[in-house]
């Protein structure tokens, strides 16, 4: 597992960190090294299965683990819940890409993944600021509603596991996700990060034309 936190996210020309997390679309584990010297990965680390964006993105990425295979690139999508949890949830609503299982949150602080401090101010902002990032919701919510207002439209209920993961991911400040495009020596060359240019951007995915271009780019 990884275990070294950093202040700021790892960026292009960095050694991605190592880890081993356990597999949830299978038995076994994931790790960096079964990538180094093979293929470049886009790396996307998500928050639990409570939020519906990070559930929207995981079963998008079948669609867009295709077309990086296409150009050699091979993805891997990280979840913030027990293994137990992602691979229930699977049962019922399989995804397309290879899982792994992170509930402690380990890759996320190893690669800097930004938690702000959960203010006064910011939990203005949550109730002030509209967000729809992927076009899908009937009109712009407050983000401190989208979660409730998602979750009814696509008919998902949260466990108590998934209420556990949402209170550890928020106890001391909104965890953030990140995707990262590593090259097969394991250098970080791409890098998209959660919220960059404010609250804005909650729960906003790169786009498949995004990911594509920065991986055309990478493997020339």
């Amino acid at each position: 597992m990884a275990t070294l936190e950093r202040q700021a996210p790892v960026g292009p020309g960095e050694p991605a960190p190592d880890f081993t997390l356990p597999a949830a679309d299978r038995e076994g584990f994931f790790s960096l090294a079964d990538y180094r010297g093979r293929s470049p990965l886009l790396l996307t680390l998500n928050r639990g299965l409570w939020c519906p964006f990070c559930r929207r993105h995981i079963a998008r990425l079948g669609g867009t683990r295709a077309k990086l295979e296409s150009v050699g690139v091979e993805t891997l999508a990280v979840v913030a819940t027990k293994p137990e949890r992602a691979r229930l949830y699977l049962r019922f609503r399989a995804a397309s890409v290879p899982l792994a299982a992170d509930p402690e949150l380990s890759t996320h602080r190893s690669y800097g993944l930004p938690k702000p401090v959960l203010t006064p101010e910011l939990l203005e902002a949550a109730r002030s600021v509209r967000v729809n990032p992927a076009g899908n919701l009937p009109e712009p919510v407050p983000l401190m509603d989208v979660n409730d207002v998602a979750n009814r439209l696509d008919g998902f209920e949260l466990t108590d596991t998934d209420r556990d993961d949402m209170e550890l991911q928020f106890a001391t400040g909104p965890q953030t996700h990140g995707q990262f495009l590593i090259d097969r020596d394991g250098i970080v060359r791409w890098r998209n990060i959660e919220c960059a240019e404010g609250l804005s951007g909650a729960g906003r995915y790169p786009t498949d034309e995004d990911l594509l271009a920065a991986a055309r780019a990478l493997v020339g």
